[in-house]
């Protein structure tokens, strides 16, 4: 009820505190993180002389804690107050780095893994915090286009992003990288008191000691909700076909196009400037068409682009390729956010997020280490059209859910059964 009277007087999107409040606090982290990133790439590859296993490893510490911590984080999002949480979870992450620098500083440069690996787990526990608070403070209505924003953001730093941590760390160095990071992560839980008071939820003292049964809980939710099963199937369909499609992207430049591997950073920036494009489109028309319609056809146009760019031999072709591709691939994310938000009640939306998004990055990860091998096997051509193929399946998977409506602020999106025990648990 009170989230309708909000929606029914809601302001600009700009003037929600809330958002405000959010984007900046991600502008900060998203400079911290792409400052952190090259600077430990560079220096790795330098220090170990390009040892693969080295540099491969910054991945496995990126990725590893979202299989281990999603799932746990997501249920303790959802036990937690969201505010509280994500400005001790920036704290920490700047404690941490700061700790870190310490290491490095005397003598133990393998320490760079761990300033990754603590901010990945910190991370789990913030995002989904994130979620929460991005259902309870944007009025319905306005959720796609508050996705839409975040896609522009962080198309904003894909193309920015690479030239800032590579000038950061060529300047000043690994531990000035480093410093910067755990700044923005402390400026960023200081921008974080800002937002709007946590709601105490009586469900919050019932819980103690039920870990187990809401972790689970949230697996059974996924599970009983149409959409949001089908929704699980275009995360592993997109993960496979993603993750194939980025670690073969320097064959592409080499082989298809007979390039330099230096002509890879133009494909990139090609690609991240259409998507900060297609945000500010999705961000237009986002009230108009269903979370799941953009979804079907940013898998659909990308199914037809990977296909293409794995037949191309013409540098314009691929690059004009890449671009359209680029431009529709908010719709895959805005999609996603959306339809999450939308058909998740605001008691779960932490478990929900945990138990999905490791299908995403799972997927992608499996796919990444294959790439090597069916490169031996197939030629470039095949595997893409592979690709393609996997995006067009994805995009089927939503045929059976394209007329569905998103529930009134996503209470009816509960199972029965899981329904009755949350509004149960929210009078106790």
């Amino acid at each position: 009820m009170n989230q309708h009277q909000t929606s029914a007087k809601a302001p600009s999107l700009f003037r929600n505190r809330f958002l405000q409040t959010i984007l900046l606090s991600n502008v900060l982290l998203q400079i911290g993180i792409w400052v952190r990133n090259f600077a430990i790439l560079l220096y790795v590859a330098e220090t170990t002389n390009k040892d693969p296993y080295a540099i491969s490893l910054i991945s496995v510490v990126e990725f590893a804690p979202i299989f281990v911590f999603s799932f746990i984080g997501g249920t303790f999002a959802d036990r937690w107050r969201p505010k509280r949480t994500m400005i001790w979870c920036d704290l920490l992450s700047s404690v941490s780095v700061f700790v870190v620098l310490l290491a490095i500083h005397f003598g133990s440069w393998q320490s760079v893994y761990l300033v990754t690996f603590i901010s990945a787990i910190l991370s789990q526990f913030s995002q989904p915090s994130g979620m929460r608070l991005f259902k309870q403070h944007v009025p319905e209505e306005q959720l796609q286009q508050g996705m839409a924003l975040f896609q522009s953001m962080m198309a904003i730093f894909m193309v920015l992003g690479p030239m800032l941590g590579t000038f950061v760390y060529s300047r000043f160095g690994l531990e000035t990288s480093i410093g910067v990071m755990g700044v923005v992560f402390l400026l960023s839980a200081l921008v974080l008191v800002r937002l709007p008071k946590d709601k105490l939820e009586p469900r919050a003292e019932a819980a103690k000691g039920q870990f187990r049964k809401e972790f689970v809980e949230g697996f059974r939710y996924v599970w009983q909700s149409q959409v949001l099963r089908m929704l699980g199937v275009a995360f592993i369909i997109a993960g496979l076909a993603v993750g194939v499609a980025q670690a073969l992207n320097l064959f592409i430049v080499t082989e298809r196009l007979g390039k330099t591997e230096d002509f890879l950073q133009y494909l990139l920036m090609v690609n991240g400037a259409a998507m900060l494009i297609g945000g500010g489109i999705v961000a237009v028309f986002a009230k108009r068409v269903p979370p799941q319609l953009l979804l079907a056809i940013g898998m659909l146009v990308g199914a037809v682009c990977t296909i293409i760019v794995g037949y191309s031999t013409s540098v314009p072709v691929t690059l004009v390729v890449q671009f359209v591709n680029g431009l529709v691939f908010p719709c895959i994310h805005i999609g996603i956010s959306t339809m999450i938000l939308k058909w998740s009640h605001a008691s779960i939306v932490g478990r929900v997020n945990g138990v999905l998004n490791p299908m995403f990055v799972g997927m992608m990860v499996v796919s990444m280490s294959f790439a090597g091998a069916l490169k031996d096997a197939f030629p470039i051509v095949t595997i893409y059209t592979g690709a393609g193929l996997l995006f067009l399946v994805g995009a089927l998977a939503m045929l059976p859910i394209m007329n569905q409506k998103a529930p009134d602020n996503g209470q009816s999106a509960l199972p029965d059964t899981a329904a009755m025990e949350i509004n149960a648990k929210a009078f106790e």
